[in-house]
C-alpha cells in the first residue's frame, strides 16, 4: 500500500489549488512570519523564474533554475521543478518533491562537508620528528 502525501491534512492537489494566503497559514511560526512580511526582490525574481521554468517544462524542455536565495520557503507550486541552490562554492541541484514543502531551500544544500581526518604523517607533530637510529 502506497502512502498518500499530505501536508497538515491537505493533499498535494489541494495545496496547489490553495491561494498563497491560505498556504501561509499552514506554515510554522518562523516561516509564516517571514512570508507575511512579504518577499524580498530576489525571492520575487526566483518565483518569476520558477513560473517561467514551469511553462518551459510543459513544452517539454528541462530547465534548472539557479539561485542564491537559500532562505526561500518551498511552496507547492515548486514541486516537480529542479532548483540549483548555491552553497557558497557551487550550485547544488535539488529536485523538489512534495516532502520538501514547508522547508527552506538552503536545508538541502549543505554549506560545508564533514571533516574526515587522514593519518598523521612525518612532521605532523614534534614527536613524529624523532626517528630512532639503528
Amino acid at each position: 500500500m502506497v502512502k498518500k502525501f499530505t501536508f497538515r491534512g491537505y493533499t498535494l492537489e489541494e495545496l496547489q489549488n490553495l491561494p498563497m494566503d491560505e498556504f501561509i497559514k499552514l506554515l510554522d511560526a518562523r516561516k509564516r512570519r517571514s512570508m507575511l512580511r512579504g518577499l524580498p526582490p530576489r525571492q520575487k525574481k526566483l518565483l518569476e523564474n520558477l513560473r517561467r521554468a514551469r511553462r518551459a517544462l510543459k513544452k517539454g524542455k528541462k530547465v534548472v533554475v539557479r539561485t542564491h536565495a537559500r532562505d526561500m520557503v518551498i511552496t507547492p507550486e515548486m514541486v516537480g521543478l529542479t532548483i540549483a541552490v548555491h552553497n557558497g562554492k557551487e550550485f547544488i541541484p535539488i529536485d523538489i518533491t512534495p516532502e520538501h514543502i514547508g522547508h527552506y531551500l538552503g536545508e538541502f544544500a549543505p554549506t560545508h562537508k564533514r571533516v574526515i581526518h587522514g593519518n598523521p604523517g612525518i612532521g605532523a607533530t614534534r614527536s613524529s620528528q624523532y626517528i630512532p637510529l639503528k
